[in-house]
This record gives structure tokens, sequence and C-alpha cells, in this order.
């Protein structure tokens, strides 16, 4: 796998799980709710979402496309590992995990209520 880093920072949250999907995307999860995609073979690449602000920012940049498919939930697809240092990598890998992980939670609580 070219993102075994990717990887590594992932799994470093708390509670991910890990999936492979349509034979061949590893995903990341958190409560059953993707915050991360990327390819076990092939070409690097790797999505994410990202805050509603800023998806226009990261996307005007080189090597960052809107997500095929995810890009209206705000998703971006970072084509080059070096398109980030480590730092952001970190940063935006657990921003797309605590923004799922919020979301899920509210989808949780709106469950229980009568």
């Amino acid at each position: 796998m070219k993102a075994e880093f990717i990887r590594d920072i992932c799994l470093g949250f708390p509670d991910v799980a890990e999936e492979v999907k349509w034979g061949h995307d590893l995903c990341f999860l958190i409560r059953d709710k993707m915050f991360c995609i990327t390819g076990i073979e092939g070409e690097f690449g790797v999505s994410f979402k990202v805050k509603d602000e800023d998806f226009e920012e990261l996307t005007g940049r080189e090597d960052i496309i809107p997500a095929p498919y995810l890009a209206r939930y705000k998703w971006v697809h970072v084509n080059k590992a070096g398109t980030f240092n480590l730092k952001e990598w970190n940063f935006y890998l657990r921003q797309s995990y605590d923004l799922i992980n919020a979301k899920a939670d509210g989808k949780a609580k709106k469950k229980k209520q009568p």
C-alpha cells in the first residue's frame, strides 16, 4: 500500500475500524461512517471530508480535486502524498474524523428522542 502513513494516522484515532470496499479501496470508519478512503494498490490517492469553508480553498490547490461521488458532501481527493506535510495530514484526517463522528453522534441522539 502506497499510503501506509495514512493508515497509521487513521488507526491512531479512537474507535476506528478499517474495511475494504469496492474490491480495492481501504476505508477508515468511525461508527460505521467513512471518514477517509485510500487505494490499496495503484497510484496514491486519499479522500476525506473537510469543513465547508475549506473546500473551495483546498480544491483550488494543485493536486487536490473535489472527491468523485462525494464532493457534494465537501470531500476532497488528494493525488500526491507530498501535497501536505505530516502535520497537515494529521490535521486534515483528524478534522475529517471529528466531522464525521460529530454527525454520527448527532444522528444517534435524534434516534433516542421520543
